[in-house]
């Protein structure tokens, strides 16, 4: 154990963050699941105990991606997004259909589902990070430069889009940010987000759910107007957050998480305010805020463009998806469902998420272990 502790590197306040997420998710879900235990005839005990597991490998997968230097990843990059492209199609075709969308591949004697857009956002975001930061001397190239960035970009949004447009367009977003600090010209990233608008102009009007997403769209922007069924989720995560007072009802004492379909994922926020209160929720959107602050050093740090831009494109996910998912749980977006990083509860969506978290770790551990210079046969510390 103290040879593993004394492993630990990077940035600690990003390690004390994980914890006090991880802390914070096990009393959430643990509250949030007792209809869902019920509906599936287990003990809440047990689903706590599987959630701890999950979060347990998590934390295991996040402490080993740290110990890999970063510059690996370049080339793990390539390897994930050949992986990535084939799964996404079959993932449409053959994957579990759910919701009327084909996001999952089930993972054989395990019991377990894969959502293939978290292994596509690890996959891109490494890609572009590599390809932007080999591709600076001629990054105006359209034929080798230009063409393949906006193909890989363009490939996965629309891959994703069709069964999980929130995803997508979230990424999407981080896509573009990256190219704006990779220094692509202007015309070049409005000639990505036309290609961007026209796709998603294209699902939304002929993708399978084309209507569920108009639907969505019309009961945010006419809720006085939606029908009830529909604005039901809405509703009641803003019924959570309304009764939840400055400081909650406290632990376990949500009523709104038995009424709730996901109170557990989707709406874990609208459960936390519920029974911590406005103070609860403030706290843990300062976390999310600090977290994105303590990445920003990181990326200004950054010796090299590649981790630089690494760090930068891997928290940005994690944040914009936070601040999405906490959106919709107090109306200031339609719904979808973006699960809370590190909160909610989920499978492999945790293992990714630590994985990103690992990352992050391995740039800074690269900015806070000292280079060594070597003058004549001595080693000197930078």
């Amino acid at each position: 154990m103290n040879q593993i502790l004394s492993n630990v590197k990077g940035d600690r306040w990003i390690w004390l963050i994980v914890i006090l997420l991880s802390v914070l998710s096990l009393l959430a879900v643990y509250s949030s699941t007792g209809t869902l235990a019920y509906k599936q005839g287990k003990a809440a005990e047990l689903i706590l105990m599987k959630h701890l597991f999950m979060i347990i490998g998590g934390i295991a997968l996040m402490y080993f991606s740290h110990l890999l230097d970063y510059r690996y990843y370049a080339g793990i990059s390539k390897i994930l997004m050949v992986i990535t492209i084939p799964l996404l199609l079959y993932t449409l075709l053959f994957g579990s259909h759910i919701n009327e969308a084909s996001r999952w591949i089930a993972i054989p004697g395990t019991g377990l589902t894969f959502q293939t857009s978290d292994l596509a956002k690890l996959a891109l975001i490494t890609y572009l990070a590599r390809t932007l930061s080999r591709k600076q001397e001629n990054i105006k190239d359209v034929k080798n430069s230009f063409i393949p960035i906006m193909g890989s970009v363009c490939v996965v949004f629309a891959l994703i889009a069709w069964a999980n447009l929130s995803t997508a367009l979230m990424l999407f977003g981080v896509s573009i940010l990256l190219l704006i600090m990779g220094r692509i010209s202007v015309k070049q990233i409005a000639v990505v987000c036309v290609a961007g608008v026209v796709l998603l102009a294209g699902i939304m009007l002929l993708g399978p759910r084309r209507h569920m997403y108009l639907t969505r769209i019309n009961t945010f922007m006419h809720p006085d107007k939606a029908d009830p069924d529909k604005s039901f989720q809405a509703d009641h995560s803003k019924i959570a957050i309304a009764t939840g007072g400055f400081f909650g009802k406290g632990p376990g004492n949500s009523t709104e998480r038995n009424i709730l379909p996901h109170p557990y994922s989707d709406f874990v926020y609208s459960t936390i305010i519920e029974e911590y209160g406005l103070f609860g929720g403030v706290i843990l959107i300062a976390i999310y805020l600090f977290l994105l602050y303590r990445c920003i050093k990181i990326v200004t740090k950054a010796p090299k463009a590649f981790g630089a831009l690494l760090a930068a494109g891997l928290s940005f996910s994690l944040t914009i998806q936070a601040f999405a998912n906490m959106a919709v749980a107090v109306g200031l977006g339609p719904v979808t469902g973006v699960p809370l990083p590190l909160v909610s509860m989920g499978g492999t969506s945790i293992l990714f998420t630590s994985v990103a978290f690992g990352i992050i770790l391995s740039v800074s551990r690269d900015i806070d272990e000292p280079k060594k210079v070597v003058v004549g046969e001595i080693s000197v510390a930078n």
